[in-house]
């Protein structure tokens, strides 16, 4: 059986090593690899793609061994694993508790809050905070519904991408 996947490495050296040595040790044999450092992801790490064979029960121990790792995988035989939202909430984040509403979204189940970027103005009720939210594929609608929840409750404008 072929098993092909989409990583997502810390462009730091080493980390394409310490993914792909287990591999072997499993018994995969490895295929491919495309490794494109000048092609990056929005948080600035690098997709992998890699094609391994192996009997069922070996392709699912390479899949846990990379998710025990803390490695990413984005797409497995094409199908994505992963979702980036992206949404703005327009008033004063900062005194109605940054934390907390970060804190909120990051506590849904398989949700992760992946980068925040703050616009000051000189009237508090005119900044704008842009969040990038990665969540498991199907999630999308809920974390949605979140946002807007959070958006309401502390006064926010909040522009949701369709």
């Amino acid at each position: 059986m072929r098993l092909n996947l989409v990583l997502e490495l810390q462009d730091i050296p080493g980390q394409l090593t310490d993914a792909l040595e287990p591999l072997g040790r499993i018994g995969a044999n490895i295929v491919t690899v495309i490794h494109q450092r000048d092609v990056k992801t929005e948080r600035g790490t690098v997709p992998v793609q890699v094609t391994i064979e192996g009997d069922k029960d070996t392709l699912d121990k390479v899949i846990k061994t990379l998710e025990d790792q803390n490695i990413q995988i984005m797409e497995i035989d094409s199908v994505l694993r992963k979702e980036m939202i992206r949404t703005i909430l327009i008033g004063n984040i900062v005194d109605k508790d940054v934390k907390n509403v970060l804190s909120k979204l990051n506590s849904l189940e398989k949700v992760k809050v992946v980068d925040f970027n703050l616009k000051m103005s000189d009237d508090p009720e005119k900044s704008a905070s842009k969040i990038i939210i990665e969540a498991d594929y199907g999630k999308k609608r809920e974390v949605m519904k979140k946002i807007k929840e959070i958006g309401t409750s502390k006064g926010f404008l909040v522009i949701n991408e369709i």
